[in-house]
């Protein structure tokens, strides 16, 4: 599924995550992102970049979006299992 988000990208970053992580974030939604939406918790979408995925929560009524979490994408993992 690919979200795209046109208007002007309201994100909260709720763990202090590197501003960096936080920019890229808002180029991916902007340009049009791969996301896998949460099969248990609505408007809740893990969004994949490079080798990183990123957890967001969507508020419906504004929009929003909420960054909760980041963590390495498995095939990044299996890659570095590799190259060790």
């Amino acid at each position: 599924m690919l979200m795209t988000l046109n208007r002007e990208l309201q994100i909260e970053d709720l763990r202090n995550h590197p501003t960096e992580m936080v920019m890229t974030l808002r180029s991916l939604l902007a340009d049009g992102a791969k996301v896998n939406p949460d099969p248990k918790r609505p408007d809740f979408f893990e969004v994949e970049s490079g080798s990183l995925v990123y957890y967001i929560h969507v508020l419906p009524a504004t929009g929003k979006i909420l960054l909760l979490a980041t963590w390495p994408k498995v095939a990044a993992l299996e890659g570095a299992d590799e190259a060790a």
